[in-house]
C-alpha cells in the first residue's frame, strides 16, 4: 500500500495577481521579524485571517479547517488545507505548504516542517483557541510562548501609502452603493431589495477597479424602522413606509480589506422630533471629525464628543464607540482595537493612521424621534489634519428620499 503523505506542496499555476506589489509584503515581512527580535520570537504562527492575509495575501475560507502561517528569520509559508487546492499557493506572496486529512493533526506537522522544536513561539493570544494551543505546545514543544497579538495590531493600525490608496478606492465603492440604495429606496419596497442593489453595484464597481481580484464578502445592511436601533442588525423583508427612518450601511471588501458608509435618511418625510435629534448626530458628526488631528488621543476625542452631548441632553442614548480603525477586517474577523474612539483608549492619533467617526443616537421605541441615528466617514490623519475619504452626503438636504 503506498505511503499517504502528511503535506506535500501543491504549487499549481501561476501565481495570482495580488492587492499588493511583492515590495509591500516585504516590508511587512522585515518589520515583523524586528518585531518578533524584539519580543524574543524565533517563529511566528499566525492562526487568524486578518493576520495570514496582512502578511501573505492570502485570506483563507476555514470551512472548520485550520489554516496558518509561518514566518522565521527565514522562511516565510502558508498552511493550508488539501481541499483548496493550489489556490492558496497562488494566493500567497510566499511559499505554501498543503497539508492532508489522511490523519488528524497534519496541520499541526505541517507547522512543525518550518518550526522545528524547542524554539521561542509566537502566537495571537486573541485568536488560537485553547485546543489548538495544546496542540501546538505538544507537536512544537517551545521552550516558551509570546503572545503576538498586540505587537502585530501595532503594525497594521499604521497604513503604508499602498493601503491607503486601497482604502481610499474601498470608500469611493462603498459611495457607488450608497447612490444605488438611494436610487431604490422608495414606499412598498422591501430591506432586502434595497439592500441587494447596493450589493450589486460594489460588487460590480469592484470588479471593474479590481479586475485580478478575488470578489466575497461584500455586503449590505439596510435597516428600516424599529430595525435601525442596533448597528448591525440584519437586512429583513420589512416594506419602507412613508415616514421610515432608514440606515444605509454599505460595506464593499477588497482583498479583505473592509470600508464602510453609513447614512441616516427618511422615507419621503422626516417629522421635527425626528429631524432635531438627526440635526444634532450630525453636529456632532461635523464636530467629531474635526477632533481627529494628529497628536490628538483617542480618549480625549471620545469625552469632547460625549460632553457635546451632555449639553444637549442626549448622551443617554449613545450606544458604542465613535469611530474605528481600517485595514484588513471584517464583520467576522480582525480588529485594530488599539484605535477605537472609546474612554478607554488612550493611542494617540498619527499620520498614516485610517479611521472612521461615527456617532450614533438610539431613541427607543414610543418615545419621540424613536429609531437609530448613524453617519460614518473615513478620515485619514495627515501631517497636518485629516481628508475625509468619503464623498456621499449627509443630512437631512440629501437624505430625505422616496
Amino acid at each position: 500500500m503506498t505511503a499517504r503523505p502528511d503535506m506535500y506542496r501543491f504549487h499549481n499555476g501561476e501565481k495570482a495577481v495580488l492587492p499588493f506589489q511583492p515590495a509591500e509584503y516585504e516590508a511587512r515581512i522585515a518589520e515583523l521579524r524586528e518585531r518578533m527580535e524584539a519580543a524574543g520570537a524565533t517563529a511566528a504562527v499566525f492562526t487568524s485571517m486578518h493576520n495570514i492575509a496582512y502578511y501573505s495575501g492570502f485570506l483563507y475560507c476555514a470551512f472548520g479547517r485550520p489554516y496558518g502561517l509561518v514566518v522565521t528569520e527565514t522562511e516565510c509559508v502558508t498552511i493550508s488545507a488539501g481541499i483548496d487546492a493550489g489556490q492558496p499557493w497562488r494566493r500567497s506572496f510566499c511559499d505554501n505548504i498543503t497539508y492532508t486529512d489522511w490523519q488528524r493533526d497534519n496541520f499541526w506537522r505541517a507547522v512543525l516542517s518550518v518550526t522545528g522544536t524547542g524554539g521561542v513561539i509566537g502566537y495571537e493570544g486573541d485568536h488560537l483557541s485553547l485546543m489548538q494551543r495544546d496542540k501546538l505546545e505538544d507537536f512544537l514543544q517551545p521552550l516558551t510562548m509570546v503572545d503576538l497579538f498586540e505587537t502585530t495590531m501595532r503594525q497594521r493600525m499604521h497604513k503604508s501609502e499602498a493601503e491607503i490608496a486601497l482604502i481610499r478606492q474601498g470608500a469611493q465603492v462603498a459611495d457607488v452603493g450608497g447612490y444605488a440604495i438611494r436610487d431604490a429606496i422608495r414606499a412598498g419596497v422591501r430591506e432586502i431589495d434595497v439592500a441587494m442593489a447596493g450589493r450589486d453595484a460594489m460588487e460590480l464597481e469592484i470588479a471593474k477597479r479590481f479586475p485580478d481580484a478575488e470578489y466575497r464578502d461584500t455586503w449590505v445592511w439596510f435597516q428600516s424602522g424599529l430595525n435601525t436601533d442596533g448597528a448591525h442588525n440584519p437586512v429583513t423583508g420589512r416594506v419602507l413606509e412613508r415616514g421610515d427612518i432608514l440606515s444605509l450601511n454599505t460595506f464593499p471588501m477588497i482583498s479583505g480589506y473592509y470600508t464602510a458608509l453609513e447614512r441616516t435618511l427618511f422615507v419621503e418625510t422626516v417629522d421635527d422630533a425626528s429631524l432635531a435629534i438627526w440635526e444634532a448626530n450630525v453636529a456632532a458628526h461635523e464636530y467629531g471629525m474635526s477632533l481627529l488631528q494628529p497628536g490628538a488621543s483617542c480618549a480625549d476625542v471620545t469625552n469632547k464628543i460625549n460632553a457635546f452631548f451632555a449639553e444637549r441632553d442626549l448622551l443617554q442614548y449613545r450606544t458604542f464607540g465613535y469611530g474605528h480603525s481600517f485595514g484588513v477586517l471584517s464583520h467576522y474577523y480582525g480588529r485594530e482595537a488599539g484605535l477605537e474612539l472609546r474612554e478607554d483608549i488612550d493611542t494617540v492619533l498619527e499620520p498614516g493612521m485610517v479611521i472612521s467617526m461615527e456617532p450614533m443616537l438610539t431613541i427607543g421605541q414610543g418615545q419621540p424621534g424613536a429609531g437609530g441615528y448613524r453617519e460614518h466617514d473615513i478620515l485619514v490623519i495627515t501631517e497636518d489634519g485629516n481628508e475625509n475619504i468619503t464623498g456621499y452626503p449627509y443630512g437631512p438636504d440629501f437624505n430625505v428620499v422616496g
